[in-house]
């Protein structure tokens, strides 16, 4: 009596499984006509993102980011720094786990790893810009660095 209600409850719980994994849609990203030319535009003025103190430093050079950073980002400010290194962690981390899997990740996307260890403060700059890279490049090539949405 008892395993034929494991075997039914068991049942009941793969279908209810099932049935939400069928009905949840994936969201897309609603990109606007202004932020469509940004990705668009050939404009590589390069972006540096640097920290004297840590020594650290990444050079974005991707043709329409700096425009999109200056125009349609949100500003300086607006986040905490640690909401910023904490999107950046788990979006670093999704990262480099695309750069070793080239066979399942564009390897034309996901060239390089990124060096980010949580444990150190690279100052609100470097966690501002990086942030805004990953929101860029996931709008802009849709894609899915964490589980959040990447929304302006």
């Amino acid at each position: 009596m008892e395993k034929n209600y494991l075997k039914l409850l068991s049942s009941a719980l793969l279908a209810a499984i099932f049935l939400v994994s069928c009905t949840t849609q994936k969201q897309a990203v609603d990109v606007s006509n202004e932020e469509q030319a940004v990705f668009n535009s050939d404009d590589e003025q390069p972006v540096e993102i640097k920290d004297e103190e840590t020594e650290y430093e990444i050079i974005i050079i991707e043709p329409g980011f700096y425009t999109w950073l200056q125009s349609i980002a949100r500003p300086e400010g607006y986040y905490s720094q640690s909401f910023l290194e904490n999107r950046n962690a788990i979006m670093v981390t999704n990262w480099n786990q695309r750069v070793l899997q080239p066979s399942m990740y564009n390897p034309n996307l996901y060239e390089m790893q990124i060096n980010y260890d949580p444990n150190i403060d690279y100052g609100y700059e470097v966690n501002y810009k990086l942030y805004n890279y990953f929101v860029y490049f996931q709008r802009k090539y849709n894609q899915r660095l964490g589980p959040f949405f990447p929304r302006i």
